[in-house]
């Protein structure tokens, strides 16, 4: 081993390797028990998403990007029946039908630009009818409703059901003759209260009752997952068929097409299960009454990406040494096909930094929880006298956690010679309800809080360098970054915001309809609460910051507004507080180009490591700060 300050090592993962592996994804799994179809997101290709057939090959056009703006955050961009693909396209919002050859349009052409968006759809079981979600944008004002429409493109649509602020979820019983979705409205978002409804009438749910993932078992009986135990467990109509009080099936809705349960042909249901933000698969026999582990490894189960026939089960999935792989499982003989990996380079073991999780206290309530990585290099290790520095991360939502898995961002920092810590704050999922709903009129007290209780903690038990921490996150993590540089100001050294909320009163004015009414529960109802809202800020108390922040926005971002990064540069500029500012046309909230993924890496390691005085190895391209580091 060679002894070398902690940040200079030598290490094998580039960030070029990060982005094209960071950037694939899978969703929208289907299978009949031989041939597995899916969606992948391809960030060596513009970022666009292709579907796959697992015999045939690429099923959408080249060129196509098989992806839906319903909500901004999308999902549920594809279905299928038969041998037909249904996809929505991004570039003009229509809906789309391939059978074998030509994609070809199903919907009318929109009278404006993406006024017309089609999400979560379903197709009748003779294969005539689709029913899907539908957007639309007019005057001003976006209509959320399910529309009903012959698959064969041959009628425009026609609303069925309106009136809720909100739809998600329609579902065909196996004989088609029954319909099932969700629907809730203002100000709750779908982890909060939703209602189910079958052919018009509701059957579970309420404003505080979170009901998710309706599906109709091969027999015709309906099933879903309600939190009204304060944990999501699962239910046929309305009887209770899982019994988890510390665990969970189920998570926050933030994109259409999410599933945590796949039924077996014997009867038998393959079911996701969350214990304290960790994932693993197991088997449910409801005529036994036992829920069984499968033992597979899997930590972090893609929760767009699971689909069963007879008794073979696909899913997406990753663990800590293991990065995100699309799977076929046999769960009777055990036997794994791997289909598809997010990453096709081998790492060495010796160089994967393997979590641990870890509790701490927050000073004002309940422990929180992260969990942490460890510098690791096979061939590096840091001066006796010196501790290494900190990455700080917090996830975005702020409704929805981190889970323990292989991810090729943190190594491409502990590889270094850095140790990362993802915190899962007060108010993230995976822990049930009641911490989830921790949060509730604390955002921007708590959650930044946690973040600084989570490096003090580490530093207290000599793992890091207290004096060289950064905080790091997007969205709502970029919030908690701007909170935690203003609101305490000598926590942490320096900051990264991917396109973070600086002024939560404009998030609350200027956001998307989705997201528009969000804060009622994470701050307070909105003008009466203006005054938290101010409290809350950042912007409003950028006298106070002192140290140096790197933001990293996308142009196109309709969630987070450009505008809110530019608030802070405005004030960085004014006090000669060091940046970087870096913008990317093209992208939206979150990036999705390979170019800008490295782009981005490169330049947080780049500013670290001049703020924190050391020179990262390797050849990456250096961020100049606006003023030189005394």
């Amino acid at each position: 081993m060679t002894v070398r300050p902690y940040g200079t090592w030598p290490a094998a993962l580039d960030a070029h390797a990060v982005a094209r592996a960071s950037g694939r994804r899978f969703a929208s799994l289907w299978t009949d028990g031989r041939r597995v179809r899916w969606s992948e997101s391809r960030p060596e290709d513009g970022g666009r998403i292709v579907v796959v057939d697992s015999e045939s090959g690429d099923l959408t056009p080249a060129g196509s990007n098989a992806r839906t703006r319903v909500h901004e955050y999308g999902g549920g961009a594809v279905w299928y029946h038969g041998d037909t693909v249904f996809y929505s396209e991004f570039a003009d919002s229509r809906l789309y039908r391939v059978d074998g050859g030509e994609a070809r349009p199903v919907t009318p052409e929109p009278p404006a630009e993406n006024s017309l968006r089609y999400a979560d759809g379903v197709v009748t079981p003779d294969g005539s009818t689709i029913v899907c979600v539908r957007e639309r944008h007019e005057g001003g004002e976006v209509h959320n409703e399910l529309v009903s429409f012959p698959a064969d493109g041959s009628a425009a649509p026609t609303v069925i059901q309106s009136g809720h602020d909100f739809y998600m979820a329609p579902r065909f019983d196996p004989a088609g003759g029954r319909l099932a979705w969700l629907a809730w409205d203002h100000p709750n978002m779908p982890w909060d209260g939703t209602f189910l409804y079958v052919d018009g009438v509701v059957v579970a749910g309420g404003p505080d009752e979170s009901v998710i993932d309706p599906r109709w078992s091969p027999d015709g009986v309906l099933h879903y997952c309600s939190d009204r135990t304060g944990w999501w467990n699962l239910y046929r109509d309305e009887e209770q068929l899982t019994s988890l009080a510390d665990a969970e099936i189920g998570g926050p809705n933030w994109v259409f097409g999410m599933s945590r349960y796949a039924f077996l042909a014997d009867g038998r249901i393959a079911c996701v299960v969350t214990r304290r933000a960790v994932d693993s698969l197991q088997l449910l026999d409801p005529a036994r009454g036992t829920l069984e582990d499968l033992g597979l490894g899997g930590t972090s189960y893609v929760a767009t990406a699971l689909a069963s026939s007879g008794g073979r089960v696909v899913f997406a999935a990753g663990s800590p040494t293991q990065a995100t792989a699309l799977v076929a499982l046999d769960v009777d003989t055990g036997r794994e096909e791997v289909l598809r990996r997010s990453l096709e380079v081998d790492l060495d073991p010796a160089i994967i930094s393997v979590p641990v999780a870890i509790e701490f206290p927050t000073g004002d309530g309940p422990v929180a929880h992260a969990f942490y990585y460890p510098p690791l290099s096979p061939d590096s290790e840091g001066p006796a006298d010196e501790a290494p520095p900190l990455r700080v991360t917090c996830h975005g939502g702020p409704t929805a956690h981190v889970s323990p898995h292989f991810d090729l961002e943190t190594q491409y920092f502990t590889q270094r010679g850095i140790g990362v810590v993802d915190v899962n704050y007060r108010g993230s999922t995976g822990y049930g309800r009641e911490y989830r709903r921790l949060l509730n009129g604390r955002w921007g007290e708590i959650d930044w809080a946690d973040c600084v209780s989570a490096a003090k903690h580490l530093a207290a038990e000599g793992d890091v360098d207290s004096a060289r921490t950064w905080v790091e996150g997007g969205s709502a993590g970029g919030y908690v970054v701007f909170c935690a540089l203003v609101f305490d100001p000598e926590a942490f050294a320096a900051g990264v915001s991917y396109f973070g909320v600086a002024d939560a009163e404009a998030l609350a004015l200027y956001t998307h309809k989705f997201e528009s009414r969000y804060l009622d529960s994470m701050i307070g109802p909105y003008p009466e609460r203006a005054d938290l809202y101010r409290e809350r800020s950042p912007v409003h108390f950028v006298d106070r910051l002192e140290r140096p922040l790197l933001l990293l926005q996308g142009l196109d971002d309709k969630v987070v507004l450009p505008s809110q990064a530019e608030m802070m540069v405005e004030v960085l500029e004014r006090k000669g507080i060091p940046y970087v500012y870096l913008a990317f046309a093209g992208e939206g909230h979150g990036f999705r180009k390979e170019e800008n993924i490295v782009r981005s890496l490169e330049a947080t390691l780049s500013f670290v490591g001049q703020v924190f005085g050391f020179e990262p190895a390797g050849d990456i391209e250096p961020v100049a700060l606006s003023v030189a580091l005394s």
